[in-house]
């Protein structure tokens, strides 16, 4: 089956779709850091570069489904939660747009729990009758990406259409192990030193990705303890280099008062953030996905906005058996 990929980023999600058999034949993404990865991972696929609000549907080639997350960050807890007073939250219209037209047998969209917040009721309302409207029966669900053996708690909403005249009921997968993926499992082989980058310093290109943000640590981050253990699963891995957890190698932070957390005093030295490989591990990319960047940030920023290709793939099988 043939699939449209739109808000790629590097492509997480697309990695998923691809093990579970799809074809992703073309793709959207307007980030220039982005470009590079996205080609080196996913070469068969044709990366479409143009701001997606200028697209015309008729540009976009026939396919079987459409997936991506639009962007998330006027929904986001972590932003300025402005929904549909943010340009960026508009961006949902484009994708339902395009739905509308190619009218594929199905379309997965991915966004952040946020979305579901009373605050936003009428714009997911809003959403859902637009896609109604535009001939799908939908179902959606919040996921946590641990219970798909993944490391992480990770909460992300995800949507499901089906084309009303195909008459299939979609269902999500049901966790699939009450085991957690501990850090351990994860990240624990990674056994070499990291080499070490502020934000601006130029990043030495590395097939493994084993880079570090050594930036300071702000009043936010050090006002929560940030450091999980090596028998469980690492906190969300976010997009920001200045908010990636603690290496599991650490202490847990000392508690000084609700909103004031240090590094336990002798032990300093034993505070790091994981690096971008050790996210990419607990993301579930494999070692082979290759990340491409001149600045940590952008590191950071692709694997964190990626859906794990794990959970891409569980998701997909799921599609895909109702087409069989």
């Amino acid at each position: 089956m043939k699939i449209v990929s739109l808000f790629s980023g590097c492509g997480g999600l697309d990695r998923g779709f691809e093990q579970a058999g799809f074809d992703i034949v073309w793709a959207n993404e307007n980030d220039n850091t982005i470009y590079a990865t996205y080609r080196y991972n996913h070469p068969n696929t044709l990366l479409n570069t143009s701001d997606i609000r200028n697209i015309d549907a008729k540009e976009i080639p026939e396919c079987d489904g459409i997936i991506g997350g639009p962007p998330c960050q006027a929904w986001s807890e972590g932003g300025k939660n402005l929904g549909l007073n943010d340009e960026r939250g508009r961006l949902f219209f484009d994708y339902i747009r395009i739905v509308k037209e190619k009218q594929p047998k199905f379309f997965l969209i991915e966004n952040v729990k946020g979305l579901l917040d009373s605050k936003h009721k009428s714009s997911l309302e809003l959403f859902i009758k637009y896609l109604t409207e535009s001939g799908y029966n939908i179902t959606y669900k919040l996921l946590n990406s641990v219970d798909y053996k993944i490391p992480q708690e990770r909460y992300r909403v995800f949507f499901v259409g089906i084309r009303k005249d195909l008459q299939k009921e979609f269902k999500f997968p049901e966790p699939v192990s009450k085991n957690i993926i501990t850090l351990s499992r994860a990240i624990g082989d990674i056994q070499e030193q990291p080499r070490y980058y502020n934000v601006g310093d130029y990043v030495e290109d590395s097939l493994f990705n084993h880079d570090v943000y050594n930036g300071e640590y702000d009043l936010k981050y050090m006002s929560r303890n940030r450091v999980r253990s090596w028998n469980e699963t690492s906190f969300t891995i976010q997009a920001l280099a200045r908010n990636a957890p603690i290496h599991p190698q650490a202490p847990k932070m000392e508690y000084i008062s609700f909103n004031k957390r240090t590094f336990l005093k002798g032990s300093e030295y034993r505070y790091r953030r994981l690096s971008v490989r050790e996210c990419a591990r607990i993301q579930t990319f494999p070692d082979s996905f290759r990340f491409i960047y001149s600045n940590i940030a952008d590191g950071y920023k692709m694997v964190g906005n990626a859906v794990p290709p794990r959970l891409a793939y569980y998701l997909a099988i799921q599609i895909k058996t109702l087409f069989e």
